[in-house]
């Protein structure tokens, strides 16, 4: 018999919270933990490897869980930590198992065989998007208004490279929605917020592309600075700022999309 993947006292792939939630937003975090599965031992990486930002986006479960409650809002997170498989990437992207992060070298994901690919995807990446997509199709067919918004962070410097922003606003096609977020976050004067940094969506994401673009509903991306939510009073801070901004976007959403339309 085949060992499976993930041991019966492991987590499953993926967590749901309030998966009812009212909100007009369904949240996802898929960078949300640093764990490794039992099997894969600890992909060649020491501790303090796995734990800094290669790992998992720092403070981003704290805070995607603090903006489910207050915007009661449904929120599905990942397991297993991103070295293991990058649930933000497309199948056929080079960092979806990365073999180097960052400066890193990534022993475990070395020389993967088809076969060991398509066990993590099989059992992380798949169980996970179809959970999303399959509560996007429900409240679709439902007619139930839906934003969708990916729940992240990053590092304060990458590479040597200072990043010099507060926050950033990550999207495509959802331009209006995007915006509303940024003014409404720049009414703070003393954050530095900007439309698509320290990333661009493009072909290496997933979440906003096909969960949100391809079904044309509204979705950017949260990118905030890891040490500015790395402790509880930073994540509560911005979980108020960030679902007030929310909510202020939910009209301009609706009137891009009702302009998109339109204009079809």
């Amino acid at each position: 018999m085949t060992e499976p993947f993930l041991a019966a006292d492991e987590p499953p792939a993926y967590a749901v919270v309030n998966p009812d939630g009212g909100s007009p937003y369904v949240l996802l975090c898929e960078h949300a933990s640093p764990r490794i599965p039992r099997r894969l031992g600890n992909l060649g990486l020491p501790r303090a490897e796995r734990h800094r930002h290669i790992g998992w986006d720092i403070g981003a479960q704290a805070l995607a869980l603090g903006l489910s409650a207050a915007l009661d809002a449904p929120l599905f997170l990942t397991c297993y930590s991103r070295l293991v498989i990058d649930c933000n990437r497309p199948l056929g992207a080079a960092s979806l198992m990365p073999e180097l992060s960052e400066t890193t070298v990534v022993p475990g994901n070395r020389g993967l065989t088809a076969a060991a690919r398509q066990e993590r995807i099989e059992a992380l990446h798949r169980p996970y998007h179809a959970a999303v997509a399959r509560r996007l199709d429900a409240r679709q067919a439902a007619g139930i208004p839906t934003l969708v918004v990916g729940v992240h962070s990053f590092t304060p410097r990458f590479k040597g490279q200072a990043r010099p922003w507060h926050a950033g606003i990550l999207f495509a096609g959802a331009r209006a929605f995007g915006q509303a977020l940024i003014a409404s976050l720049a009414e703070d004067r003393a954050l530095s917020v900007a439309a698509n940094e320290p990333y661009r969506i493009d072909g290496d994401d997933y979440t906003v592309p096909v969960h949100g673009d391809a079904r044309g509903l509204p979705a950017a991306l949260l990118e905030i600075r890891h040490d500015l939510i790395d402790d509880m009073a930073g994540v509560g801070d911005w979980t108020l700022r960030l679902a007030s901004a929310l909510r202020e976007a939910e009209g301009h959403a609706s009137c891009g999309r009702a302009m998109a339309e339109r204009a079809r």
